[in-house]
């Protein structure tokens, strides 16, 4: 018996000899009146074994059957390894028809020894940025390079964003090799095309998005100033405010959501048996929907941000990479390891010595530029990376270095 029970058995012993009324025995129990004069009864007929409930000892009669207990057991350790607690929950609603509370199978988990693959850290007190009230005013975005098949396949760097209101996973989100400017090109060429352009960007201050070198080319010296990265210059060229985070901990949205397809999207790909770089990328593009339907919210001002493309404006030209050359005498330009050829254009003899911007589109094309209008094309291969500039350092370090040499050779002909 419990100690409740042994009380009530001490309360109704005391109102038989007296010494407490049925009222001022109720009141130490918790019970009503009524109710104490019930089980007094009971314990004339049955005895001290009255005070115990009829159900102590019995099964729940909505207790999970062992035949589906004995099933929950095997998919966790089989087919569903690894997966956490909610996601194994889901698919076991999903996709094996069984309806189980979470925390249900979470108990039939504990019970066998089968732990959560998830190790949480003690809560860490901070302040909640409030999300922008409209979708498009902010995305996130950066990469996370992770083991993502589990060594079926190479260690892949996933490339994407989300939207700061929502919350969703924007389109253009891809596994690459690793993080490059191709990656986030590709992501802000995805979501201008489907969704339009955000008002803002927020993102680390990785080399790839922001000059963090103090190497200056020649023409960056004349000017006085470094020019950007090939992705902020595309931003910039889309009037989208960059915002540059300080800390992991300044970018939590974003990082959240690492967390959560590194565990979730980690176990779907095992499960659909996944092993390279292109399988995982069309198996994302249905993972995105669903991920979006079980995590994104609803923004707070249901009209969106997103800003229309301008007319005339061509995303493509924008997303991607640029240079500038200046054209040969024989009205050719050099870029990489091929020649483009200019034409000769009405009202104007040659191009020789003038200078001109090259884009490589992602697609794979050159397109010449002068002034603005398109002077040359030519077919080219899919760009990986940015070319490299011929760099040197700024003009007042050399200036700097000179003169150090010349104290350097005066003090040793003094000595």
């Amino acid at each position: 018996m419990s100690h409740l029970q042994w009380r009530k058995l001490d309360i109704l012993d005391r109102i038989g000899r007296g010494e407490l009324t049925l009222a001022e025995g109720a009141k130490l129990v918790g019970l009503s009146r009524r109710q104490l004069q019930r089980l007094r009864q009971k314990v004339r007929v049955n005895g001290p074994k009255a005070v115990v409930h009829g159900n102590t000892g019995r099964s729940p009669a909505h207790k999970t059957a062992e035949l589906i207990r004995r099933r929950v057991v095997e998919l966790a350790r089989g087919k569903y390894a690894g997966f956490n607690d909610e996601h194994f929950t889901e698919k076991l609603y999903s996709e094996e028809g069984l309806d189980l509370a979470r925390q249900t199978v979470r108990r039939i988990l504990r019970a066998s020894g089968i732990a959560s693959p998830r190790k949480r850290r003690a809560a860490t007190h901070r302040r909640r940025r409030d999300r922008f009230p409209q979708a498009g005013q902010m995305i996130l975005w950066d990469g996370s390079r992770h083991d993502w098949l589990e060594g079926r396949g190479p260690r892949l760097c996933l490339t994407g964003a989300i939207d700061d209101a929502t919350g969703e996973l924007l389109p253009g989100a891809h596994f690459v090799d690793q993080e490059c400017s191709l990656g986030y090109l590709r992501v802000l060429l995805e979501i201008v095309a489907a969704k339009g352009i955000p008002m803002s960007a927020y993102m680390d201050r990785h080399g790839i998005l922001k000059r963090n070198d103090q190497h200056w080319t020649l023409p960056e010296q004349l000017a006085g100033r470094q020019e950007p990265t090939q992705v902020r210059r595309a931003l910039d060229d889309l009037g989208i405010r960059t915002i540059y985070a300080l800390s992991p901990q300044a970018k939590g949205r974003v990082e959240r959501l690492w967390g959560t397809l590194q565990d979730r999207l980690v176990s779907e790909l095992r499960l659909a048996k996944v092993s390279d770089a292109a399988s995982a990328n069309a198996f994302l593009v249905k993972y995105r929907l669903e991920h979006n339907a079980r995590f994104a919210v609803a923004a707070a001002n249901s009209n969106p941000a997103w800003q229309p493309v301008p007319e005339g404006l061509d995303p493509e030209e924008v997303c991607c990479f640029q240079y500038v050359r200046m054209v040969k005498g024989n009205n050719t330009v050099r870029i990489g390891k091929q020649v483009i050829d200019i034409p000769a254009r009405a009202g104007r003899a040659s191009f020789s010595r003038a200078t001109v911007v090259v884009r490589h589109l992602l697609r794979g094309e050159y397109r010449v530029l002068y002034q603005g209008k398109c002077v040359a094309s030519a077919q080219a291969p899919v760009p990986t990376e940015p070319m490299q500039e011929a760099r040197t350092e700024p003009a007042w370090k050399e200036q700097q270095a000179k003169a150090k040499r010349r104290r350097g050779e005066t003090e040793s002909l003094a000595g």
